[in-house]
């Protein structure tokens, strides 16, 4: 029988949560690396029994686990990020050069077709790969060798590769998104990048319209559209239908375009979903009321989906890597919060229920769809 495996990363450990198609009793497993910031964990498409965790602590540094059972088991694997020599530097908040230093991985993004294959965002911003399970990996030096390097900057988060896309269709095309760089687009396997930033305006850099320094906080796409793109910023809900080579704003009647998460539904590429919070600096609802808004015509027209979500007192934050779908018929929508709940909607928004609550804050989910 069909099901679905939720895999949420929190900042004191990882939680799995199973449930069949019906999506409405759920078993949970957990807390996996118990005390640990898992920044993300995320299944192969093609093994799903075969998942990646960035495990992370201020006390014991970076590691990265393996689990080839579902989660049953894990086994650390190489966690060397030896930085390639590019020379130069960043810049820092007050502009000042700061070298490149390894801190933490962001976000996993195993292979579509490979499950030993596995690309990581770090920070600082750069992007690695290994291509045999995690023994090794290297880096993919020509985006951090790109000529705009030394005007990327930190954002409030920290300097961050924080978004992965491998396109469906091109296996050399990847998408990339860096905090507070912008986006990036490789149409060579990663030899070669070039910013995808056109059309995005951001206040607080000193050129607006420059070609790098824009803070995108997500990148979603549907695998049928690979070149239909669609965007959260700092501040702007954005899309584009030429693969990022230009953008434009959809954020409509939106009670406000700041947020972090946004998603594609699996089986409409039209239906988009975002969660606005209130401002870069009250990172909780608008009037206390959690609140899904989803566009059915890409952008622009959004509607609030509310049903099981609490509408007063709720001052929780969705973080950039903490909403996934499913790809079941009937398509389930996930997200988690700062507050420790992760909600689910096996109905592409309609209704929500809360499928956990009471874990550390989330900082990541992701879906797997098993058995389909």
């Amino acid at each position: 029988m069909p099901g679905v495996r939720i895999l949420v990363g929190t900042r004191k450990g990882a939680f799995i949560l199973t449930s069949d198609e019906t999506r409405k009793k759920w078993d949970i497993s957990g807390p996996h690396f118990a005390g640990w910031e898992i920044y993300h964990l995320k299944a192969s498409p093609v093994c799903p029994d075969r998942i990646y965790a960035s495990q992370s602590s201020g006390w014991f540094g970076q590691q990265i686990q393996r689990s080839d059972d579902g989660g049953k088991s894990w086994t650390p694997v190489d966690n060397t990020f030896a930085y390639e020599g590019i020379p130069g530097t960043h810049q820092w908040y007050d502009g000042t050069p700061h070298p490149w230093e390894f801190k933490r991985v962001w976000h996993l993004e195993p292979s579509l077709s490979d499950p030993d294959t596995v690309y990581a965002g770090v920070e600082d911003a750069a992007l690695f790969r290994t291509t045999d399970g995690g023994k090794s990996w290297s880096e993919l030096s020509g985006l951090r060798g790109h000529g705009s390097g030394s005007n990327w900057m930190p954002g409030a988060g920290g300097m961050c590769l924080h978004t992965i896309i491998l396109d469906p269709v091109d296996p050399k095309r990847i998408f990339i998104a860096i905090s507070a760089a912008g986006a990036f687009r490789t149409d060579d396997g990663g030899e070669t990048w070039r910013p995808i930033n056109r059309g995005l305006k951001s206040e607080h850099i000193p050129d607006p319209h420059a070609e790098v320094g824009h803070c995108v906080h997500r990148l979603a796409l549907h695998p049928t559209r690979p070149n239909v793109l669609f965007m959260q910023k700092h501040w702007d809900v954005m899309r584009s239908d030429d693969a990022g080579n230009s953008w434009h704003e959809v954020s409509g009647n939106l009670p406000t375009d700041f947020g972090f998460v946004i998603d594609v539904h699996a089986h409409e590429p039209e239906t988009i979903y975002v969660v606005p919070i209130k401002s870069d600096s009250e990172h909780f609802p608008t009037d206390g009321q959690l609140r899904v808004w989803r566009s059915r015509t890409g952008g622009n027209d959004w509607e609030a989906l509310t049903n099981g979500l609490p509408q007063s007192n709720c001052y929780v934050n969705i973080l950039r890597d903490a909403m996934a779908v499913d790809k079941l018929d009937s398509c389930g929508v996930y997200f988690g919060t700062t507050g420790g709940q992760v909600y689910a909607s096996a109905d592409g928004g309609d209704n929500w229920q809360a499928i956990v609550r009471d874990l550390p804050a989330v900082l990541s989910v992701e879906a797997s769809t098993l058995g389909a």
